[in-house]
Parts: C-alpha cells; sequence; structure tokens
C-alpha cells in the first residue's frame, strides 16, 4: 500500500457534543440557522448571488455535451415518490457505454441540487442520477417553522435512512431496466453523496450498522466506487472501525477545515470526515482518496453560491468536480495519477491531500 500525502496540518476541530439520535449527524445545512452562533445562519443572513453570477468560464459547461431528463417514479411497494434528474452525455461526449453516478442529495434538498456536478460529469462521458428523498428533502422547510426541529429530527431516524438507501435501489432499478438502460456500463456505477447523502452512500456501499442488536446491511453489489462528501459520522452505534472497515469499494472523500454541522446540543467537525476516512476499507485495503479544502463551509459543495467565501466557492466547486472525474478515470485500471497532478496543480485551495492504493 502506497502513501502520498501533502500540506498535511494538525486539524483538530473536537466534538463537545454527540446525540443519540440514530444518523443525527445528518441535520446539516440550513438546520444551523437554529441557532444564531451556527456557520449556515451567518451564510443564510448574506445575499446569494446565483452561480451564473460569479465566473462563468469556470463554472460553465457545453450544453451540447449532455441532456437532461426528468423522472417522477412512484415505489408502489413503499407506496413512496421517487423523483430523479438524469445528467446524460451525448454522441459528442462519449464513446461506447456510459458509467453511471447515483447520487443523494442532503437532508432538505432535492433532485436539482448539485447540478455543477451533474452537468460536468455528463459532459465528461458520465451518467449523473440524482435521486430525491421524498422523507427529507425540501418539504422540511415547509410549514410551521417551530416544528422544523422536529421535522428534521423525524427525517434523521432509522426508517428514513433505510427509505433512501432504497430509493436509490430503485432508481438504479428503474434506469437500467428502462430503454436508455442499455447505455451504461453496469461494471462501472458509482454511488455518490453530500451530508446525509454521503450517510445514505455509505450504506448502500457496504457500512454495517447495529441497531437493538441486529446488524444491518443494505449493500448494493452493484456500486463498484463511492464518492463521500462532508459524511457525518454514525453516532451512537460504536466503532467506526467496525461500521466501515469491511467496505471494499475504492472511495473518494471531500471536505473543507470548516466543514461544520453546528445545531443545538451537536457539533460535527472536520475531525468526524477524517475519522470516516481513516476507518473506511481498512480491512479491504482498497484504494481511497481524502482532500481538505481550505477555509470553506459545509454547504460549499450544493449549488448554493457564496456559501464558504465569494472568492472560494467557485475554486472549490470547479476544483471537486475535477477530482470527482480523475477519481473516477482511475478505478477501471486501479491507475490514480491524474489524482496525484490534480492535487499538485491546487495547491493553494489544499488544507490536507492523502492518498492510498493497493
Amino acid at each position: 500500500m502506497n502513501l502520498i500525502a501533502m500540506k498535511q496540518n494538525p486539524l483538530s476541530i473536537k466534538n463537545r457534543y454527540r446525540s443519540r439520535v440514530w444518523l443525527s449527524g445528518v441535520l446539516v445545512v440550513c438546520a444551523t440557522v437554529l441557532s444564531p452562533a451556527g456557520a449556515c445562519a451567518q451564510e443564510l443572513r448574506q445575499p446569494m448571488p446565483t452561480l451564473a453570477s460569479l465566473t462563468p468560464e469556470a463554472l460553465e459547461v457545453d450544453a451540447s455535451l449532455f441532456t437532461v431528463r426528468s423522472f417522477d417514479w412512484f415505489d408502489s411497494q413503499r407506496q413512496r415518490k421517487v423523483p430523479a434528474k438524469l445528467y446524460l452525455p451525448t454522441a459528442r461526449a462519449v464513446a461506447g457505454s456510459v458509467p453511471l453516478v447515483v447520487f443523494s442529495h442532503g437532508i432538505g434538498g432535492s433532485r436539482e441540487g448539485y447540478s455543477y456536478l451533474g452537468r460536468y460529469l455528463a459532459a465528461h462521458g458520465y451518467g449523473s442520477l440524482h435521486v430525491q428523498h421524498v422523507g427529507s428533502d425540501r418539504q422540511l422547510w415547509w410549514g410551521n417553522p417551530f416544528a422544523l426541529t422536529a421535522r428534521l429530527r423525524g427525517a434523521a431516524q432509522v426508517a428514513e435512512a433505510v427509505h433512501r438507501v432504497q430509493d436509490l435501489r430503485y432508481s438504479l432499478d428503474q434506469i437500467l431496466g428502462a430503454q436508455e438502460g442499455g447505455l451504461f456500463d453496469t461494471r462501472r456505477i458509482i454511488a455518490a453523496g453530500h451530508s446525509y447523502g454521503a450517510n445514505t452512500t455509505m450504506l448502500i456501499a457496504g457500512a454495517q450498522v447495529e441497531q437493538h442488536g441486529q446488524k444491518i446491511s443494505l449493500r448494493d453489489p452493484r456500486i463498484s466506487a463511492a464518492i463521500i462528501i462532508s459524511a457525518p459520522p454514525f453516532y451512537g452505534l460504536g466503532d467506526p472501525n467496525k461500521i466501515l472497515s469491511g467496505i471494499g469499494v475504492p472511495t473518494l472523500h471531500i471536505t473543507a477545515i470548516e466543514d461544520v454541522i453546528k445545531i443545538p446540543g451537536y457539533v460535527s467537525g472536520l475531525q468526524d470526515r477524517i475519522d470516516i476516512f481513516k476507518a473506511m476499507g481498512s480491512d479491504q485495503l482498497v484504494p481511497k482518496v481524502l482532500a481538505v479544502f481550505k477555509g470553506g463551509s459545509h454547504s460549499i459543495f450544493t449549488d448554493r453560491a457564496g456559501t464558504g467565501g465569494l472568492n472560494v466557492n467557485p475554486k472549490v466547486k470547479v476544483a471537486t468536480r475535477q477530482l470527482a472525474l480523475a477519481f473516477l478515470n482511475g478505478i477501471p485500471e486501479n491507475n490514480y495519477l491524474a489524482i496525484d497532478g490534480w492535487s499538485l496543480s491546487n495547491t493553494e485551495l489544499i488544507a490536507q491531500f492523502e492518498r492510498f492504493d493497493r
């Protein structure tokens, strides 16, 4: 196993409060508006420009290289809606079968989010299927604001966590069984997600948790790799090494120094993300990559513009999607030299970078 590390900094954000609610670490992003001292609350008070108003030359993607389709599926077995949005490369952008990324949004998100990733990956030959989880999507923000905390905590319970993984499974079944299903390379299906979506990604990639003495495994064998952005830990479920060490697929971990979740009685910071990276796949000796951006914020990886700094935000988005592409391209041959090149060309943005391979 080789290790490449650059700009190693002693980063130590401590967690002072740990909730016992399963997956409570997923109460993220705008949940911090409940705490006036929360980083997200400060961001929400600032006017937010659109992505298009940042640096069009950096974020623009040639529209002729991809198409977009929306789906409004309904899983009759679970009586649950499963909306989704597919970014698909055109003939100009791909030759042969198309690898597929299935993306899970953070709490309070939707299929419309993370478009900067979907458009870019599609323009470079990947399908990007963004699934909406109706039990923990943007509808949480609607209704009585005084009940928001209860709605967020309800969305972080076991049942919804399981439903989210089943949403991804169902979406894969639908898209692979549809007319366009023959376009995809079923050997190259990658799960990806941000925040709560990162928890969902870890579960479908093989994380094993216990509830009431029963081991819960939701792994889908079709998943060949995972991209994990700003992952909260599985609090209250024991040693992360036992939960994550058995994951046997390559993983990419992306975070930032100020990637901090704050809600009353709960803090989750950078150290949680690093601990997850260390525990991931340690029994399997599979390739894994960690990139920690300087500064930033928890929501800098969403489509929201300006979070983490007006000057930093577009640079981190561009670097994030470039790193994701380098990782995806390196998987088939277990060749991650392009990732090393990425790290060298982004030294001004990177606080910590590590790569392990076989």
